[in-house]
């Protein structure tokens, strides 16, 4: 760029004659030139830094590591928590935007360290899809190890959670499972009977039905990858949202891999692999790279798009492109030899302690799918007579409820939940739904944990402490305080609520009546239509009884805590509706 030197001397002539020639020919070609200063000139399709368009508007993997819920709930307290009918203490958990069930998964394979307890997790998510990948992942974890070996589960879990692009073998496991379960949805007594850790009981009619379709569809009720071309559709996110910096795209991925991520904590993360993810979206490469080519279906999801001034539902991938699935599970590690470095370099990569805690996580969770004729009388669970060794003792059932999407605001109206929870965790994408009303479910004495935008690499640092310090202000306004003693984290924000706090109780700073500061720009995705090969229109129609919902920056907003988020319209909560045979034209 000249690096300083004097337009008149020979150098410097030269430098100011092709700069001149620069200008003329980007003009010619109509792409941003130059400033004269060597900056890269402004591009209306560019996507600035700090809008938050990266993380898309579905999540599809947590941006914090996973946690154990146990350790961050109050203790044990047996004469308010004790379950009557079976004499064990009750932890009674509510989990918005949990995306992955990671923390649940770790939270039940660290069980075995406390005293025993009975789980009750309450999971609210903001799409069905986002359901659909919970009930897979636990069908999974929970699969008979007979049928399907540690390494064979841990591999497949790895690749339907965080690659775009599957393995045929792991591509047929989703489509059988799916099938089963597209089956199981609409009979309550075989669901109950085969997966009995899980209830719908709090899904409406409408929501079980649109979850039936979600399942169908990743069944292969539509053949063929034409139906979700992932590449395609990964390819054109990368481009709407690069815009001129496509090109140096790889130089892009580099400068938020060292720059951001790296400075953030997560120097684990190696090079070639966020490469890659950025690429191609294939985060875990554990075969040849060729054997990856069967769309994951599982990351689609429907939104309403405009289309001739007709309203139309289409399927596309608006998840993340920026941060990828390495957080979760890549960063941290119970087994701190992997995370040693050497010459000032981690000796192992993301991907590779990723599939290590997976493993643990999945061999320990085998204890948890045993069969339930084994859970009654301790006699029962003896060795035999003629000395056979005693089996190890099977923890207490654990039950995951799933929520109506977009009750948040309503749960303290139903009794059964109004102070029942000991513990409330919320995804740093759903804050905006932190309020009084939510916070009158916790019970005196109970915790909050927020999950934080640190790894979010489309946020400035300046942003990042504002969104630490609104999390703060609705805290407040919920009725927490900041937990004393609390370690002090960059992930995760730890709240107590040391009273009972009635709902209609609100701090004028943060009320209702003063919109909150705004710290994120809505993603371009959510203001302006994607591009026409960002999509894919669903095989069948929208019954004008259920629409699609357009999301809004529902996977994250920060400027959008109050007014842009409006989820007490049941017409704006279904995600994929069931399909019909009118076709929609394609676009």
């Amino acid at each position: 760029d000249g690096g300083g030197a004097s337009p008149h001397t020979p150098i410097g002539r030269l430098i100011e004659k092709g700069r001149d020639y620069g200008q003329q020919l980007c003009r010619g070609l109509r792409i941003p030139a130059p400033h004269r200063d060597g900056r890269e000139g402004t591009s209306r399709m560019t996507t600035p830094a700090g809008s938050g368009t990266g993380f898309g508007s579905v999540s599809w993997w947590g941006l914090s590591p996973a946690v154990d819920l146990q350790a961050e709930s109050p203790p044990v307290d047996p004469d308010s928590q004790a379950d009557t009918e079976h004499g064990t203490p009750e932890l009674n958990v509510l989990l918005l935007g949990s995306v992955d069930g990671r923390h649940l998964l770790r939270t039940l394979t660290r069980a075995a360290l406390w005293p025993r307890r009975r789980f009750r997790f309450y999971v609210l998510e903001n799409n069905m899809e986002a359901v659909a990948r919970h009930m897979l992942i636990f069908s999974l974890a929970l699969e008979d190890p007979e049928k399907m070996g540690l390494q064979e589960r841990s591999e497949t879990f790895l690749e339907v959670w965080g690659n775009a692009l599957l393995r045929p073998s792991v591509a047929a496991f989703v489509r059988t499972q799916a099938g089963r379960l597209a089956r199981l949805v609409p009979e309550p007594d075989r669901l109950a009977e085969q997966l009995p850790w899980l209830s719908l009981g709090a899904l409406k009619f409408r929501e079980r039905d649109a979850l039936e379709a979600v399942f169908r569809f990743w069944a292969g009720g539509e053949k063929g990858p034409e139906a979700f071309p992932m590449s395609r559709l990964w390819d054109s996110r990368l481009r709407h949202y690069l815009g001129s910096r496509y090109d140096a795209r790889r130089g892009v991925s580099d400068w938020d891999l060292h720059m951001k991520l790296h400075d953030r904590g997560a120097r684990v993360i190696h090079t070639s692999e966020f490469r890659r993810w950025r690429d191609t979206g294939v985060a875990f490469e554990l075969r040849d790279s060729s054997a990856y080519h069967v769309p994951n279906r599982t990351l689609a999801s429907g939104r309403l798009l405009s289309h001739r001034g007709e309203r139309v539902a289409a399927r596309g991938y608006w998840g993340d492109i920026v941060t990828g699935p390495f957080v979760a599970f890549g960063i941290e590690a119970d087994d701190e030899t992997l995370l040693k470095t050497s010459n000032g370099q981690p000796i192992k990569t993301a991907g590779e302690i990723t599939q290590h805690n997976v493993t643990e996580l999945f061999r320990e969770m085998a204890a948890w799918g045993r069969p339930r004729a084994t859970q009654g009388d301790p006699a029962q669970v003896q060795g035999d007579a003629d000395g056979s060794p005693e089996p190890a003792p099977v923890p207490e059932p654990f039950t995951v409820h799933f929520l109506s999407l977009g009750s948040a605001q309503t749960l303290h109206h139903k009794s059964c939940y109004k102070g029942r929870f000991q513990l409330l965790y919320v995804a740093c994408g759903m804050v905006h739904l932190l309020s009084p009303e939510l916070g009158a479910c916790v019970a005196p004495g109970g915790r909050l944990i927020v999950e934080l935008a640190q790894f979010l690499v489309d946020l400035r640092q300046e942003q990042l402490q504002g969104f630490s310090t609104r999390v703060g202000e609705l805290a407040q306004a919920a009725g927490f305080a900041p937990q004393p003693g609390a370690r002090r984290s960059q992930t995760f924000a730890r709240f107590y609520k040391a009273g009972d706090s009635a709902p209609s109780h609100k701090d004028p700073a943060v009320g209702s009546g003063t919109p909150p500061p705004e710290v994120l720009a809505p993603p371009l995705e959510a203001t302006n239509p994607p591009p026409e090969d960002l999509t894919q229109p669903l095989e069948g129609g929208i019954p004008p009884s259920e629409p699609l919902k357009r999301p809004s920056v529902s996977g994250f907003t920060v400027g959008g805590f109050g007014s842009t988020h409006r989820e007490s319209d049941p017409q704006t909560r279904e995600s994929v509706p069931p399909e019909t045979n009118s076709p929609i034209p394609n676009f």
